[in-house]
């Protein structure tokens, strides 16, 4: 007799379904990591318009005249990334007089859903995690993935 070599099919479904359950959990926590990454790029660009808004402030003695009417910033970058092709969040001024200024990056995209991030010139950040337009919530008054 011939001795025979290979695979039976049981053997090889076996091993699919194995790596169908793998690819099942793995590639909803790989999606997270991509939007929280993202998200993390969008704040340190919020940053860079916070300084470039400070820079205004210096030159000018005023954090006003520092966007356009649509509050489109005309100091800094308009989308963050700041770098690279695909654009995931929009930079807006949303207010900016004598004294105060408060900014926002808007999910666009891919992002789209994952709810607007603000920066203060107080200092205070909010990110709107339920993605319903209250930057006030009380769970939405951090940079966190919870503030409590």
């Amino acid at each position: 007799m011939k001795k025979q070599f290979g695979f039976t099919l049981i053997e090889l479904m076996i091993v699919v379904a194995i790596i169908a359950v793998l690819a099942g959990v793995a590639w909803p926590s790989y999606q997270e990591s991509v939007k929280s990454a993202r998200r993390a790029d969008a704040q340190g660009a919020l940053m860079g318009l916070a300084q470039a808004l400070e820079k205004h402030f210096t030159h000018n003695g005023t954090y006003a005249g520092a966007a356009d009417g649509n509050g489109t910033p005309t100091i800094f970058a308009v989308e963050a990334p700041l770098d690279g092709g695909a654009k995931f969040y929009n930079l807006i001024v949303t207010s900016a007089d004598s004294s105060s200024y408060v900014i926002q990056a808007r999910p666009k995209n891919g992002q789209a859903g994952d709810g607007t991030i603000q920066l203060k010139s107080s200092g205070e950040k909010a990110w709107d995690r339920g993605n319903d337009g209250d930057l006030a919530a009380a769970g939405d008054q951090c940079w966190r993935k919870s503030c409590f």
